[in-house]
């Protein structure tokens, strides 16, 4: 009999338009918190009593743990890319908001990107994720980094860095951070990404 503690009606009745959707919200916010105090292979009834629902309820919306692990991961991007237009109009500056955003963005990759290295074993699987985060994370870094540079002033620097190389130099100071409590990446992101807004030419000019 299908586990119905949360209030779910069986599978085989019809249930409101938009409850399973809120329902799995629920479970994903719970999931990701699980893993990230014990990790992807948490327990399933870990996952449970943090949502507040039966494990019954788990299997029915993710049968398996690979795709409780997807859904978990794309959610988190989502979370993430949507962060961005939300940040841009909530912050005092265009730069505030990429800087906070970035920040997000370091939190998700020192708490959660081990979510992709679960997959490690489904090498589709997991270029389908990378190809997924750089679809939806690119974008948004790009826009704010866009949006912050035209606050501070034209540039004609063709050498500026864009979305997808500040993506990529953040993720390489993320590297290590998880398991190194002395290393400080969002000092060092930060650092990037002021010079990621300083023009190419006060660069090379230097201290005068």
């Amino acid at each position: 009999m299908p586990d119905t503690q949360d209030g779910d009606a069986p599978a085989a009745q019809p249930r409101p338009v938009g409850r399973p959707r809120r329902s799995q919200q629920a479970l994903l916010d719970a999931a990701a918190a699980v893993f990230v105090e014990s990790g992807v292979d948490a327990p399933v009834r870990e996952i449970a009593t943090k949502a507040g629902v039966g494990v019954g309820t788990v299997y029915r919306h993710f049968p398996t743990r690979p795709e409780l692990v997807v859904a978990v991961y794309r959610h988190q991007v989502e979370a993430c890319a949507e962060a961005g237009p939300r940040l841009l109009a909530e912050s005092a500056t265009p730069e505030g908001a990429l800087r906070a955003w970035v920040a997000l963005f370091v939190d998700f990759l020192v708490t959660k990107h081990g979510l992709a290295t679960a997959l490690h074993g489904d090498a589709a699987g997991s270029h389908a994720l990378h190809a997924y985060f750089v679809g939806r994370l690119v974008p948004v870094c790009g826009s704010l980094l866009d949006a912050a540079r035209a606050d501070l002033g034209p540039t004609d620097d063709e050498a500026a860095l864009d979305g997808y190389n500040l993506l990529k130099g953040v993720g390489n100071l993320c590297i290590g951070a998880a398991s190194d409590s002395d290393y400080d990446a969002d000092r060092l992101v930060q650092a990037l990404i002021s010079g990621a807004l300083t023009p190419e030419s006060s660069r090379l000019e230097g201290p005068r």
